[in-house]
């Protein structure tokens, strides 16, 4: 009985990797080989049985090549503490930053527009996922087609409504239903086969080859609608800390490689059969009887993928925020049990509104089909970049060999993103577009932190050299009783709004706790290295300066850290259910100082009003928080 334990808990992370992370990329055989053949494509593939089998081998094979080689067998291996994501290769390239000065930069800069990227995905994945499924009512009943684009709507609305209660609830149902939905477009797929069985030699890949080769003028075209096979690979690296690698890799292996291939394969056998199919050759695979149940499973299917983009968008801009290339949001952790399972307001509703522009502009996944491919290839290409430059750094691979494996999957990568580049006065500008709004977004904040960072610290002077003030002049101020808490930046400097408290109010607590949060490069910190505690060099004043680590995807709640602090660790008897706590707020402003453009000076400023309160991310209670003000010029 001891035995058979382990196995039913790896079956269930199993299950609940089916459910998240393969939704986006399981619902590619929806509208990938209807793309590549669609007429309204600025360059159609004709449509004849060299194509087709060259098309179906060409998506069998960057599947194989990109989803199982580069990312299932590859850059799954590479993780920061067990979490994976383009994000983490930023934070291990920020490690190593030190020992590779520009070149370590210039990477992560990649990575912060790889993320950038994603979050254009995020936008216009909702989009096309739904929007390709409830397309299939018009296979069902043509006369509804009108119907198409408000269906989808108030599906989006819905979706992102229910965002704020988490998927922890309904999570325990994505696995199941993504198993049925693997097993249907698998057996759908044999059905098809079994009508025109020849479609199997299109598994070598030299009716690939031939195609790329002998027909390029139309095959590198084509490209730009094979990618859609290949959307949702970043998925299986992002989530990769909810599940494990060994989960991911066999649900991909055994379920989920296997139903696609048979899908598109079969979607081929009937195209072959009658090219009259290619108006809606995924629906068509099934019987008259199975296309409305099987619309319905793919609606579900298509919110689960959804589900999935926005949950990694919630985290990218979680994780951005941690490390600087954001303001401070408002984050909430939904599931007791799952760390990753956050919701970001102000993210939801600005996909919210971006997603339901998208599906009104575009109106069909067709249209949205060319802007989807430049997000997927640009954020693929990049995340392949990094992995070989960290792997270099962290496993001290040979060069050679890194130049060989590289090689070739750089410059499929960079084919997919080439042929993409065609598409893009047809859409492609979109994520582009996305992606540099974010990527400027991100590289100004942190600069202008920077320079904030730098003005602050001058202003709050040396902490050591203010203690040694107060200790040099005690009549200057007035001890009253109690715990006073004041956030601060760190150990070096003393915080603003203990400085504008003596040299206003000309008094001090009893007891004076400083603290500095500090944000680790790593997902989560051991609650045994989480407090380091220091007296300051004197263990008489009352002053002591507390540092709190939390990891990037943790949330910071300050007075639940506070109270499991060692009591002999600080100077006196802390009465912190009682103590006040002291915040210092900056004002920003519009400075002559050439420190950045003026353009760049109004966004960072405008940025900044997002930020979330820090009482609220620091789970401060309002009741005994006081805020002293400051102002900044940038």
């Amino acid at each position: 009985m001891t035995g058979h334990a382990p196995q039913g808990a790896k079956l269930a992370v199993v299950v609940g990797a089916l459910g998240v992370v393969f939704g986006d990329i399981g619902t590619s055989p929806i509208y990938t080989l209807q793309t590549v053949f669609s007429p309204a494509d600025p360059h159609p593939v004709p449509v004849n049985a060299d194509n087709v089998y060259g098309v179906v081998s060409l998506i069998f094979w960057s599947v194989m090549i990109v989803v199982t080689g580069t990312y299932v067998l590859l850059i799954t291996r590479l993780d920061n503490e067990g979490e994976g994501g383009i994000m983490a290769l930023i934070t291990l390239l920020r490690r190593s930053g030190a020992r590779n000065g520009k070149l370590a930069l210039i990477m992560a800069g990649l990575g912060i527009f790889g993320a950038s990227l994603f979050l254009g995905d995020s936008m216009i994945t909702p989009a096309i996922s739904v929007l390709s499924a409830i397309e299939g009512v018009k296979v069902v009943a043509p006369r509804l087609g009108e119907l198409v684009v408000p269906i989808t709507a108030v599906i989006i609305i819905w979706l992102f409504l229910v965002q704020r209660r988490g998927t922890a609830a309904v999570g325990r149902l994505f696995g199941p239903v993504m198993i049925v939905w693997f097993a249907s477009i698998g057996a759908a797929g044999i059905g098809g086969i079994l009508k025109h069985p020849a479609i199997l030699k299109a598994l070598s890949p030299t009716y690939a080859v031939g195609f790329l080769v002998g027909h390029f003028d139309i095959a590198f075209f084509a490209l730009a609608a094979v990618v859609l096979s290949i959307t949702g690979a970043e998925a299986l690296y992002a989530d990769m800390g909810h599940f494990g690698r060994r989960a991911i890799v066999r649900g991909w292996l055994l379920l989920v490689l296997p139903a696609c291939t048979l899908s598109y394969f079969g979607q081929g056998a009937i195209v072959l059969q009658d090219p009259a199919k290619l108006s809606s050759p995924f629906f068509l695979l099934l019987p008259a009887w199975g296309r409305l149940p099987m619309v319905f499973l793919a609606t579900a299917a298509t919110v689960i993928a959804a589900q999935a983009v926005i949950t990694g968008a919630y985290s990218v801009t979680a994780q951005a925020a941690q490390l600087g290339y954001l303001p401070r949001l408002r984050v909430q952790h939904t599931s007791e049990a799952t760390m990753g399972q956050i919701y970001v307001p102000w993210i939801n509703w600005l996909l919210l509104v971006s997603v339901l522009t998208l599906v009104f502009a575009f109106r069909t996944s067709a249209a949205l089909a060319a802007a989807y491919g430049m997000a997927v290839t640009g954020t693929i290409t990049i995340a392949t970049l990094l992995f070989f430059f960290v792997a270099r750094q962290r496993w001290h691979t040979p060069k050679w060999v890194l130049i060989a494996g590289a090689t070739p999957l750089l410059l499929v990568d960079l084919i997919f993103l080439a042929a993409n580049l065609t598409k893009l006065v047809h859409g492609g500008w979109l994520p582009l577009l996305i992606g540099l709004t974010a990527f400027t977004v991100m590289i100004t904040w942190q600069r202008g932190r920077a320079i904030v960072t730098a003005e602050r610290k001058k202003r709050e002077g040396s902490l050591r050299e203010f203690i040694e003030e107060l200790r040099d002049n005690p009549s200057a101020t007035v001890r009253v009783p109690g715990t006073a808490v004041f956030l601060n930046r760190g150990k070096e400097t003393a915080p603003l709004a203990m400085r504008a408290n003596v040299e206003h109010n000309h008094v001090r607590h009893e007891h004076v706790l400083i603290i500095a949060i500090q944000t680790d490069p790593v997902p989560r910190v051991p609650s045994d290295e989480r407090i380091v505690a220091d007296d300051l060099g004197y263990a008489d004043d009352g002053i002591s300066h507390v540092t709190v680590r939390f990891g990037y995807i943790e949330t910071p709640n300050l007075p639940a850290v506070l109270r499991a602090l060692d009591p002999g660790s600080t100077e006196g008897r802390l009465d912190l259910e009682h103590a006040s706590y002291f915040l210092s707020k900056i004002e920003l402003r519009r400075g002559e100082a050439s420190t950045m453009a003026d353009w760049r000076k109004r966004l960072f400023i405008a940025t900044s009003h997002i930020t979330a309160d820090a009482a609220e991310h620091f789970g401060l209670p309002r009741e005994r928080t006081v805020i002293m003000g400051s102002h900044i010029e940038v």
